[in-house]
């Protein structure tokens, strides 16, 4: 087994058996704590970031939502007329995005669970992930990246947990406080060397940095590969 494919064990064990009804309370209007507060504000802010790399008007493109949680996103997507392959690797939370897909759009959102890279999930006009390679160490995103380069005609838009002296704080002491529930540990990363470790993997395109999101425990650094 990779090291890709150990990881994405421990994230679906996470999402899919320990977090489900947390991230589904998240994404939602429910009410949450304070600290919860912050990071469904960034995710939100993180959102329309990554919405805005692609066109305004996606009618008739294909776009990729790879891991798309309770699917926020891939409704976005549809209602800019894209047609989404909507992928996640927990079917749980798949099934909270199709029940909370407005009916008008299910047409327009075909919905996965399994891995994001699959390749039978076929070819893209643009790749979104938000917050799905988080996990990931550079060289297992550069693979990723590969993977998907060759099926992607536009941009590869996604997110990494940015190298912050505030995130460091929190990672260390996440590793220093471990809890049975808490999630697979996130992987910081400076962008420069992210993109070496890209470049590494045999990617073609440039991997540039897009803007940062900092909403009190939310902190997200959006890239992009420019189709």
């Amino acid at each position: 087994m990779t090291a890709y494919d150990q990881t994405l064990a421990r994230v679906e064990t996470y999402f899919d058996r320990t977090a489900t009804q947390t991230w589904a309370r998240l994404t939602s209007d429910a009410p949450v704590s304070k600290v919860r507060e912050t990071v469904r504000a960034g995710r939100d802010r993180m959102r329309d970031l990554i919405l805005s790399r692609l066109p305004s008007d996606l009618s008739g493109q294909r776009v990729l939502d790879a891991g798309c949680g309770a699917g926020q996103m891939s409704v976005e997507l549809a209602r800019r007329g894209a047609e989404v392959v909507a992928c996640d690797i927990s079917p749980s939370l798949v099934d909270i995005a199709k029940l909370r897909t407005p009916p008008e759009l299910l047409r327009r959102i075909t919905y996965v669970a399994g891995d994001m890279l699959d390749a039978t999930h076929g070819r893209f006009d643009h790749v979104v992930a938000m917050d799905s390679l988080i996990y990931y160490t550079g060289s297992d995103i550069g693979a990723a990246l590969k993977r998907l380069e060759p099926r992607t005609q536009g941009n590869i838009v996604f997110t990494v947990a940015p190298r912050t002296p505030l995130l460091m704080t929190m990672w260390y002491a996440g590793k220093l406080f471990p809890r049975s529930d808490r999630s697979p540990v996130m992987i910081p990363h400076d962008h420069g060397r992210l993109a070496r470790d890209v470049k590494a993997q045999g990617v073609g395109r440039l991997l540039r940095p897009v803007d940062q999101i900092t909403s009190g425990f939310y902190i997200s650094q959006a890239m992009e590969l420019r189709g």
